[in-house]
């Protein structure tokens, strides 16, 4: 296992609150890393990073088709997409390099989920990655 593994494993999946995590190359638009048996496909890839490329105004009205679910926006800037249906929802956090995206399920708090995400973000930022 790798150490962008380990980092996402034990530092949002050891949350709880964390259900499934992954790492995606920005330049390759590519998965980097993700957690067991979390797959991302190229065209989750795709919506990810062009909800950051677009203006994050449009990407807040319009919200966000991740694993064949629609999700309902609830932040979108430069560094951080919030989205989330019903009882489940996805955190995305740009660095550098990399996109950061977390997912959360019911029983599960979206505050720790955003939290840790972007704690880890954050620390990936200032390593300049």
């Amino acid at each position: 296992m790798s150490h962008l593994q380990n980092l996402l494993l034990d530092t949002l999946l050891g949350t709880k609150h964390v259900d499934n995590a992954a790492l995606i190359k920005l330049q390759e638009q590519s998965l980097c890393v993700a957690s067991p048996g979390f797959s991302v496909m190229p065209s989750d890839v795709r919506t990810l990073v062009d909800g950051f490329a677009k203006n994050p105004l449009k990407t807040r009205r319009e919200g966000l088709y991740f694993k064949e679910k629609d999700y309902k926006c609830v932040r979108a800037d430069d560094y951080s997409l919030y989205a989330k249906s019903e009882n489940t929802g996805v955190v995305v956090v740009k660095t550098h390099l990399y996109l950061l995206v977390a997912t959360y399920t019911e029983g599960m708090y979206p505050s720790v989920c955003v939290e840790a995400t972007e704690k880890l973000g954050e620390y990936l930022r200032r390593k300049g990655n």
